[in-house]
C-alpha cells in the first residue's frame, strides 16, 4: 500500500531537518568540545534514509575508516616501523 504524497513530502522534510541539525552540530564540533567524528555520521546515516547524496558520502566515510584502520592494525601488530 502506497503512502499518500502528504505523508511522504513530511516524512522527507523531517529526515532533512533532523539530520540537517545533526549534521550542523555535527560540523560545529569541529572547532567546538564534542566528538564531531561520532555526530557527523549519525547525521548521514538519518540523511540518508531518503537522500542519495547522503548514501555516497557514508559510504565513502565507511571506505575511509575500514582503510585507515587496516593501516592502523597493520603497522601496530607488527611492533615496530614498516617504513625504511
Amino acid at each position: 500500500m502506497e503512502r499518500p504524497l502528504v505523508m511522504r513530502v513530511l516524512r522527507r522534510v523531517a529526515v532533512l531537518v533532523g539530520g540537517g541539525a545533526l549534521l550542523a552540530i555535527g560540523i560545529a564540533m569541529i572547532v567546538l568540545p564534542g566528538p564531531a567524528v561520532v555526530v557527523i555520521p549519525i547525521a548521514l546515516a538519518v540523511l540518508a534514509i531518503e537522500f542519495e547524496c547522503a548514501r555516497r558520502w557514508l559510504r565513502s566515510i565507511r571506505s575511509t575508516t575500514k582503510r585507515a584502520t587496516r593501516r592502523l592494525r597493520g603497522s601496530d601488530a607488527s611492533g615496530a616501523d614498516q617504513r625504511k
